[in-house]
């Protein structure tokens, strides 16, 4: 289950109240911090303006590539840990406005983990060190550490044992 907080609303749906949630400013100022970091192709200038201007904890040599697309509205509740690849138009969400409510959840995005291209990530969701998700892949649920996800709906490919096994075997993985 996801960890998110939920807040009802009266009358329109919840998109109609999105500037009594979060300040009309403050989404401008991460509007254009996001897109300059989308098209920039230096990392560490992506992850001084994430931890700079979204004030996002981003780990040491965390990797996040071209069209990486974060929540506009609260990156402040995305975390990625050191030395994780965030694949090519991966979109990272913190919120969601639904009908009669919207919800709100930190997304936390361990060390050493690869997320593959133009993968989904949805709002309270936890994904674990060294997890593997596959390239698609809508990721709804929280991601043990050491697994291998894919597909959507998201399933487990490889539990951390498995996991580990095929690693051991891979004679690339021992040089």
């Amino acid at each position: 289950m996801r960890n998110t907080e939920r807040h009802r609303v009266k009358e329109a749906n919840s998109l109609w109240h999105v500037y009594k949630t979060v300040p009309f400013w403050k989404v401008v100022k991460n509007f254009v911090v996001i897109q300059l970091a989308r098209y920039t192709p230096f990392l560490p200038v992506k992850n001084w303006l994430y931890r700079t201007f979204l004030r996002m904890n981003v780990g040491d040599q965390a990797a996040f590539a071209l069209m990486v697309m974060l929540d506009v509205m609260f990156p402040e509740k995305i975390s990625v840990g050191r030395n994780t690849v965030i694949g090519y138009n991966t979109t990272i969400l913190a919120h969601e406005y639904l009908i009669k409510e919207y919800r709100l959840g930190d997304v936390k995005i361990g060390s050493n983990v690869m997320i593959g291209a133009n993968s989904t990530i949805l709002p309270g969701i936890t994904i674990g060190d060294d997890a593997i998700v596959s390239a698609g892949t809508l990721v709804h649920k929280d991601v043990p550490p050491g697994c291998f996800v894919g597909g959507n709906p998201m399933r487990v490919i490889y539990d951390q044992e498995e996991m580990s096994r095929r690693q051991t075997e891979d004679t690339f993985l021992k040089d």
